[in-house]
């Protein structure tokens, strides 16, 4: 387990070619997954200020901000194109639309 200045000096020296991806789906679309980023909820969750210089870093500038949904999904996002509550009913039907398809 790592603690939260172990994870802070990770996020502080991941490459800007780690996070390109996501800086592109963020200029794009204004909302990007925890899957679609090399963060997690542990990230988020204790270092996201390192998370936003690096996306700063990577060329991104605009606001961010994260959403979880019972522990289960995340997304961060840039709230001056969504609102959080329309990020959290994406992440509920983005968690539980797997879960309403039949099993074949």
């Amino acid at each position: 387990m790592q603690d939260v200045m172990q994870l802070k000096s990770l996020v502080n020296r991941m490459s800007l070619d780690k996070i390109r991806a996501t800086v592109d789906e963020l200029h794009l679309e204004g909302i990007v997954t925890e899957g679609k980023t090399p963060f997690n909820r542990v990230h988020f969750n204790t270092c996201f200020a390192e998370i936003e210089a690096l996306l700063q870093r990577g060329g991104y500038h605009k606001p961010l901000d994260v959403v979880g949904y019972q522990g289960l999904a995340y997304a961060m996002f840039d709230p001056t194109r969504w609102d959080a509550v329309e990020v959290l009913r994406w992440l509920k039907d983005f968690v539980e639309e797997p879960r309403m398809c039949p099993a074949n």
